[in-house]
C-alpha cells in the first residue's frame, strides 16, 4: 500500500457524491443505483481496510451497454479517493504501460513480479476504462499480471461492454487467457448495468430531415459539409505561416501524411488528415494514442460509408484457438469472419476512442450521415461506442461561430 493512502470517513463517499448531483446534469436512472452502491460500499470498505490492512477486498467490474454511465460512475468513485494511492487509465494506455514496463524489465527474472509490485508500490486502487481484450500479446500477460497485482493487494474497478466470461471470446488460443478470467472472478464482483437509457444521447434533440447533429459537447463538429480549408484557416490565423507544414508529420518514429499541420505541442496544435492516410495503413493504438496527447485539435476528412458483408477469411494456420471440426481443423487453417473493410474500421474505432479519452477537439466529414456510417460487418458491437461517443462530441453550431 503506498505510504499516503488514507482513506477515511471524513471524505464524502459516491453515493453522497451522486445524490448531490442529481437534479442538475445528472438524470435520474434507477438501472445505476445498484452501481453507486456497490461503489459507496467498496468505498467504504476501503475506509475500514485502511484501519485493518489484513482484510481482504474485492473489486467490481461494472460492464453493459455503451452510454450506460459506467465510465461517470468509476470515474465519480475514483474522484472520491484521496489523492495519493489511486490509477486510472484506458484500458488501453494501460498495456502500453506494462509493455514499456517490459522493455525496461529485460533480461530480468519474473519482470512482472517487479512491474506489479511497482504499480502497487504506485496505487492501492487501480481504476481501467474499456476492458476489451482483442491483442493476444496483451491475452497471454494479462493472467500472470492480475496474478501478482492481487497478491501485492491491489484492488481492481474496470468497465466494459462485456461480461468478465466474454472477454477475448474469440482470439487465437483462448485457452490460455481463461486463467485470467478465473482470476478476475475471484477478486472483484461483477455487476451488470442494464438500463436502457443512453446517456450520451439526453440531452440531444434530433431532427429528422436534418443531416446533422444537434448535440450537447464542446468536443466536436461533424458535419457532411465543412468546409476545411476555411476552418484550418481561420483556426490558425494567429499561427506563424513558417511552423504549417503540408507534407507529413512523425508518429511513434514513422511518418504519416498530412493535408495541413501545426507545429506538435505547439499552442493550438492542430492536425488535418485524410481518412486513408490515418486508417488504411498500418497504424496502432500507439500512433491514436500519440496524436491525441500531440494535438489539441484534429480534422478528418473523406470518411467513406464503412463495413460491408461479413465473409469467411482464412485468417491463420494452426489448431491452437480450439476451432471446430467443421472449420478446416483438418488442414489447420483457422477461419475468421469480417468484412473487407474492417481492419480500417477497427482502427478509426481506436482512433476515436483516444481522441475521446484525451478531450481532443475534432471536425470530420463524412459521405454518408453519422447513423448510415457503419450499418454491416463484424463490429457492429464495437462501432455502437464509436457511434455514441461521436454523438457526445459533436455540436450542432457553426463551428467558427465562438471564435
Amino acid at each position: 500500500m503506498p505510504d499516503g493512502f488514507s482513506c477515511t470517513r471524513e471524505l464524502t463517499g459516491p453515493l453522497a457524491t451522486y445524490q448531490e448531483q442529481l437534479g442538475g446534469k445528472l438524470v435520474y436512472d434507477s438501472s445505476q443505483l445498484p452501481a453507486i452502491k456497490a461503489l459507496d460500499s467498496l468505498f467504504l470498505q476501503l475506509c475500514e481496510q485502511h484501519a485493518n490492512p489484513a482484510e481482504p477486498i474485492k473489486g467490481l467490474y461494472l460492464w453493459g451497454d455503451v452510454g450506460r454511465g459506467k465510465t461517470f460512475l468509476m470515474d465519480l468513485f475514483y474522484h472520491c479517493l484521496p489523492q495519493e494511492g489511486k490509477l486510472r487509465l484506458h484500458f488501453h494506455h494501460f498495456m502500453a504501460r506494462i509493455h514499456k514496463a517490459l522493455e525496461a524489465h529485460s533480461g530480468q527474472q519474473d519482470p512482472l513480479v517487479i512491474i506489479a509490485k511497482e504499480l502497487a508500490s504506485e496505487c492501492r486502487i487501480l481504476c481501467f476504462d474499456e476492458f476489451f481484450v482483442s491483442d493476444i500479446g496483451d491475452a497471454m500477460l494479462l493472467a500472470g499480471l492480475f496474478d501478482c497485482l492481487f497478491k501485492q493487494g491491489v484492488v481492481l474497478v474496470a468497465t466494459s461492454n462485456i461480461p468478465i466470461q466474454r472477454l477475448y471470446e474469440n482470439g487465437l488460443a483462448r485457452h490460455k487467457f481463461l486463467p485470467c478470467i478465473a482470476l478476475l472472478q475471484r477478486h472483484t464482483h461483477s455487476l451488470h448495468l442494464d438500463g436502457e437509457q443512453d446517456h450520451r444521447l439526453h440531452l440531444l434533440h434530433t431532427d429528422p430531415h436534418e443531416t446533422r447533429i444537434k448535440p450537447r459537447s464542446k468536443y466536436v463538429g461533424i458535419s457532411g459539409e465543412l468546409d476545411f480549408s476555411t476552418i484550418f484557416t481561420e483556426l490558425t490565423k494567429n499561427t506563424p505561416a513558417t511552423v504549417i507544414r503540408e507534407n507529413s508529420i512523425n508518429i511513434c518514429h514513422r511518418d504519416i501524411p498530412v493535408i495541413r499541420a501545426t507545429d506538435i505541442h505547439s499552442e493550438d496544435s492542430l492536425v488535418w488528415f485524410d481518412f486513408y492516410a490515418l486508417c488504411e495503413g498500418p497504424r496502432s493504438q500507439l500512433d491514436y494514442m500519440e496524436i491525441a496527447a500531440s494535438f489539441n485539435t484534429v480534422m478528418l476528412s473523406g470518411v467513406p460509408q464503412l463495413g460491408g458483408q461479413v465473409r469467411g477469411w482464412i485468417k491463420a494456420r494452426g489448431t491452437e484457438d480450439g476451432i471446430g471440426d467443421n472449420q478446416a481443423a483438418s488442414t489447420g487453417e483457422r477461419i475468421v469472419s469480417y468484412a473487407v473493410d474492417d481492419d480500417m474500421v477497427r482502427r478509426f474505432i481506436s482512433l476515436i476512442d483516444e481522441l475521446y479519452e484525451q478531450k481532443a477537439s475534432l471536425y470530420l466529414t463524412c459521405d454518408v450521415p453519422l447513423a448510415e456510417l457503419y450499418l454491416e460487418g463484424a463490429l457492429i458491437f464495437e462501432f455502437r461506442r464509436t457511434y455514441s461517443r461521436l454523438i457526445e462530441m459533436s455540436q450542432y453550431q457553426d463551428p467558427l461561430s465562438s471564435r
